[in-house]
């Protein structure tokens, strides 16, 4: 960890990644001030501020006096919101907070990218380009969610080279927690049922820890990395969902067992990211 004295910021402090990323900086050591547009997470156990990511002059007020920012706050998924509405606030959220990064000159921005910069949601008339996915099938946005992602890392990349800040963009998988866990027996009858992104995932506890990876490697410029659990989702094993699902699809890498579809293996050079936790936990792989 980073000696200072100076706190974390982590945005969308109430959401799922949010609260997970909170208690787990926490656990290791860093000072956070939390903040999110909601009331405070029942339990928090460190300093919240209310703030709208939309009103610059809040964003500026949240991060001044900040090391570093974790960046969680969005509209979370497509469909949530008017496509419009989705396009233009999470573009004006990461323009407000990166810009703001650079004006008060932040050691590092950390910040939730997504899956679906890479072409998701994939089927049968949509289906990956090879496989495993890896940050060169990047960029095909497929809704205004994931080109509001696509536009966010090109912002962060111009930044990163305006500022000399270091920026990290975290292309999560589907988050899951102990509650998601519950519905894996309903996947495995319908491979197609999961089919959207690669039958992949990422355990909650795996992507806050995903952050505090990113705030702690020597990194430089900006980069944007899958964070992608090693498994699926399936009991079955990856090469026969292919097989079934995608049957024409160029198989570039490793699909023996159970192996992600999602590959992390540059997340883990760059950060040192390592998964920890999933569903068969207890359970050979």
């Amino acid at each position: 960890m980073t000696t200072t004295n100076a706190p974390i910021v982590v945005t969308g402090a109430a959401g799922k990644a949010g609260r997970a990323a909170v208690a787990h900086l926490l656990e290791h050591g860093y000072d956070v001030l939390a903040t999110d547009l909601t009331q405070a997470p029942e339990g928090l156990d460190t300093a919240y501020l209310r703030a709208d990511l939309t009103d610059h002059g809040q964003v500026v007020d949240v991060l001044t006096g900040a090391d570093a920012v974790v960046h969680l706050a969005n509209i979370p998924a497509p469909g949530l919101r008017p496509a419009a509405r989705t396009l233009t606030e999470n573009t004006t959220m990461n323009a407000h907070v990166f810009l703001a990064a650079q004006t008060l000159g932040l050691r590092k921005v950390v910040w939730a990218s997504s899956e679906t910069t890479l072409g998701l949601a994939f089927g049968p008339d949509a289906p990956p380009r090879y496989a495993p996915v890896d940050e060169d099938h990047y960029p095909h946005p497929e809704s205004t969610y994931a080109l509001s992602k696509v536009l966010s890392e090109t912002m962060a990349e111009h930044i990163s080279t305006w500022s000399g800040i270091p920026f990290v963009g975290l292309r999560f998988s589907n988050i899951f927690t102990d509650e998601d866990y519950r519905r894996v027996a309903s996947f495995q009858d319908d491979a197609t049922a999961r089919m959207w992104n690669l039958w992949g995932y990422i355990d909650v506890r795996d992507a806050a820890a995903s952050c505090r990876n990113a705030l702690e490697a020597d990194t430089t410029g900006s980069l944007n990395l899958i964070i992608a659990n090693d498994d699926t989702i399936m009991e079955r094993p990856s090469a026969d969902l292919l097989s079934e699902v995608f049957p024409d699809v160029e198989v570039r890498g490793d699909v023996t067992g159970h192996q992600t579809l999602l590959s992390n293996a540059r997340a883990r050079r760059l950060i040192g990211f390592e998964p920890q936790h999933g569903w068969r936990q207890g359970r050979p792989a």
